[in-house]
């Protein structure tokens, strides 16, 4: 049996800035409307559905595969947005990038909180 993931929910506190901030971070282009949604379109057919949620949003981590070009546009915005960021989950090492597998990562909260992380290798390939 084939099974592909194709779209998962993040819940935050305003999905039309959460869903954008991740399309401007990831240079994709502007979120879509489906449904109570905002959609944003990621190039493997999966998406990430945005809906909004009053009360206490649980943290989550999403990790996107980027290519190596794109690290440092990505990079680049959270410098330019002065957003912490971390080389990371555990968030110890404060303002650097890790090298894992041969690639580069870093971890990076979205508007609610979420841990977002983009590596340009994935992990256990190296």
């Amino acid at each position: 049996m084939a099974a592909q993931l194709n779209h998962t929910i993040v819940w935050c506190k305003d999905q039309k800035a959460s869903a954008t901030f991740l399309a401007e971070m990831l240079g994709r282009p502007a979120p879509t409307r489906f449904a109570h949604f905002d959609v944003v379109d990621l190039d493997n057919g999966v998406s990430l559905d945005f809906a909004g949620r009053e009360g206490e949003i649980t943290t989550q981590h999403y990790a996107f595969l980027i290519a190596e070009p794109d690290f440092d546009a990505v990079l680049g915005r959270i410098h330019d947005r002065k957003l912490d960021h971390w080389a990371d989950p555990a968030r110890c090492r404060a303002g650097e990038i890790n090298h894992n597998d041969g690639g580069r990562g870093v971890y990076f909260p979205d508007p609610d909180g979420h841990l977002l992380e983009v590596i340009t290798r994935p992990y256990g390939s190296g």
